[in-house]
Parts: structure tokens; sequence; C-alpha cells
């Protein structure tokens, strides 16, 4: 018998059943709206992938859509689109989505298509061949864009020699070697019930995307996915010197798992120094010194780990200026940000929360998010209160522990006057 239980009143509309096997149905109608989001999310990403499977879960979710035994894929892309609606998938370090947005009467006709593809699929060798050759196309895009091989290359050097570090389209070498039988023994293996969340949201019924997530996933058996390999923050550089016009540089440091009490004081540290066109990184670099063209601070977390990281391209002449720039704001941030900054911070992240929520897909991506980490949908009045409840000394202190981390340094392009890496972390812990 499905099991039933509270998620603490996320919405009055929203609700939650488990499947027998472990799969989790959320469904939240949403009155007043005419088209129905739906997807299925797997807690399984490229951190999930073994050593010679990188690459293999985003391959996975292009073959998705490659043809099954019933359609193929033109057929799969004609049911979508005959009826209006759009179908689309894509792979983070920790997840997978297959979702598809349609009218509300043909919410059990795309229902049916992602089911279809996630359990059905053929695995054909011969569109598996012109997919691996597409992705390889993608690697290569990759290749000549600056600013995507520095992020690769810092996220690496972040986590070295681990799952969480790897690039999510993995190498040529392990993308040219996937065959049929190697993404079945990965499917097996990863995408268990317990990882895997059917959700909808606007034009919606609970009881017919749960009838429909019984008809797809219900007959398959429980069982539990490896855990993954946890990550573990190493620090170090990867300097690649290249003829271009322009330099591009990330430096970053240790940051937090969203698990962590501090992850919303780090967040808000990151938005405080660039997370805006007020924040003190543009102000300084971009409007004051014209360093920049743009410059970012981020905070990715992660359910074990984190990566706190500034992001910029300059001239390679300039780049001595930016990073010096750019260190000593980062320190004194960490020593003086006032109250006036952590309360526009706050703002800003609550309209980034709530406004997210405005449509089905930011709903559904929510709740199947909110379940695989947490095995609740979280209330928005929940995170806003935790937001509220951080206080300037709690973002000073994250700010200022973080920064006693060793570094991490990606750089590309003319980066010869780029100063040493015991240097960057000696400006950072002068905070």
């Amino acid at each position: 018998m499905n099991q039933h239980f509270s998620t603490h009143a996320a919405s009055p509309s929203l609700r939650t059943t488990r499947l027998d096997n472990g799969v989790t149905v959320v469904t939240e109608p949403m009155p007043g709206v005419a088209t129905a989001s739906l997807g299925v999310w797997v807690g399984a990403g490229s951190r999930n992938e073994r050593a010679d499977e990188a690459g293999l879960s985003h391959l996975i979710e292009h073959m998705a859509f490659k043809g099954t035994r019933t359609r193929s894929a033109q057929k799969i892309a004609e049911e979508i689109e005959n009826v209006g609606g759009e179908i689309n998938a894509a792979t983070s370090t920790e997840g997978t989505s297959y979702t598809a947005r349609v009218l509300g009467e043909d919410a059990g006709l795309a229902l049916d298509v992602i089911g279809d593809i996630l359990t059905d699929s053929v695995f054909d060798a011969g569109e598996l061949a012109r997919e691996k050759g597409v992705i390889l196309q993608e690697y290569a895009a990759v290749e000549d864009t600056p600013d995507d091989v520095v992020y690769d290359a810092f996220t690496e050097a972040a986590f070295p020699d681990q799952p969480v570090g790897r690039p999510i389209l993995g190498r040529p070498e392990t993308i040219r070697s996937f065959d049929e039988a190697g993404i079945r023994a990965y499917l097996d293996r990863e995408y268990t019930p317990d990882r895997i969340v059917v959700a909808g949201a606007g034009a919606v019924t609970h009881e017919a995307i749960v009838a429909a997530a019984e008809r797809h996933f219900g007959g398959r058996p429980a069982k539990s996915a490896p855990a993954s390999v946890p990550g573990v923050y190493g620090g170090g550089e990867r300097r690649m010197p290249r003829k271009l016009e322009q330099a591009n540089v990330v430096i970053g440091l240790p940051g937090l798992s969203f698990r962590d009490d501090r992850y919303y004081a780090l967040h808000m540290f990151a938005q405080v120094l660039g997370g805006g066109l007020t924040s003190r990184l543009w102000q300084e670099v971009r409007e004051t010194r014209g360093l920049a063209y743009e410059i970012q601070a981020f905070h990715w977390p992660f359910s074990d780990c984190g990566l706190f990281g500034i992001g910029a391209g300059t001239a390679g002449a300039d780049l001595p200026e930016l990073v010096d720039v750019t260190l000593a704001a980062t320190a004194r941030a960490a020593r003086d940000l006032d109250a006036v900054e952590i309360a526009r911070a706050k703002a800003q992240l609550k309209v980034s929360l709530l406004s997210a929520l405005e449509t089905p897909g930011g709903r559904i991506e929510r709740n199947a998010r909110q379940i695989l980490a947490w095995g609740r949908v979280i209330p928005a009045g929940e995170v806003i209160d935790k937001v509220d409840a951080v206080t300037v000394a709690d973002v000073r202190a994250a700010a200022a522990a973080m920064l006693q981390g060793t570094p991490t340094l990606a750089a590309i392009g003319p980066i010869r006057k780029l100063p040493a890496l015991d240097k960057i972390a000696g400006a950072l812990r002068a905070a």
C-alpha cells in the first residue's frame, strides 16, 4: 500500500506519496494555471560515476530521447510538440532530470512519454554512435571556449582525482568507450527507486500522477544505490597559458554543504562580495577601476561539501592589478561588511527564492530537489526564517574561517603575470 506522509504544509495543495518500492511522487496544483510541468528527478549525476564512466550520466540523458521499443526518436518529439509541449533533460553533479511542459489536459501523455524513455529505451547502436559524436562536438565546443575551460579546470583543481571534481561531459576517451552494456549496468546500479522523484505542478491532479508513477516505476524492485564517493576539498592550481586576447581567472576556497548550519551565512558573503551591481567587487573592479567587463562571486553547495569562487576576465596586462584588488576586497569584506549589505543580500535571496516558485517549472524543481536532499519539501517560510536569522557576525565568521583554507586557482590565456598561489593565500589570510 502506498504511504502518505506530511510535508509540514509547504503549501495547502502540495501532496506527497511514496510508492511501496521507494519512488516518491509530489504534486502541487496551482489554481488559475493552464499548463502542467512534470518531471522525473533522479539523485544520480556525474559524481556517481566511476573513473571509466566519466560522462556517462550526461550520455544517458541524451540517449533517453533516442527511442524506446514503442517510440522512435522522432515520435517522442512529435507526440510532445504536436500538443504544443516541450520536453527536456539536464545533468548536474548530483542529479539528472527529465521534464516536460504541456497543457493540463495533456499531462498524462507527457508522463507516459517520460516514463517510457526512462524504463524502455532501446539504446540502438546506431543512435548511440551518433549521440557520442554529438557529445564529442559539445566537448570540442567547450574546449574552444576559455571561460568554460577555466571553470572545469577550477573544479578539478579544487577536488583533485575525485568524481565531484570531474567535468559533467566526461573525457573523449571515456565518451568513445560507452556501450549499451555499460549504460544498462549504470542505470541498474544508480537509478534505484529510492532515488527517483516524480513531480508535477500547475494543472495537475495528484491521483493521476501517482497512477502514472505506479504504472511506469512501481514494478521496479526496492533497492538502494551505493553511496557516492565523499567530496574532500583539496585546493591547488591549474595554469593554462594560451595566446588569447583575454585572461580568464577563477580563485576559490572551500565552501560548505547545503546541510551545514553556516550555509546561508557563506551564501550571503558571496552575494555581498560579488552577487550584483551593488556588490563590492563589481563596484571596485568594474565601476571604479574598469579592470573587467564582469566579475562574480559564487558559492556552489553539494550534499557533503562546497566550493566558493570568484571569476573574472581581463587583459593580461591588467591581471596583476585585478587579482590584487580582488584579494584585498575579499579580505576586507570578511572584516567589515555591515548590516546594510546583509539586509540587501537577504532581500536578494528572498526575491530569488520566491520568484522561482511563481511558475510550475520552478515548483517541481524545488519540490523534487528538496525531497531528494531532505526527504520533505521545505516551506518557503521556513527557508526565509533561516535567512532572516543570519547576523552580520555570522557572515563575517563564516567568511573568516573560509579564508584560512587552501586556495584554488585556475587561469587560462595570457597569465604570465599571475601571482604564485602562496601569495594569493597570504593575501586572503590577511583577513
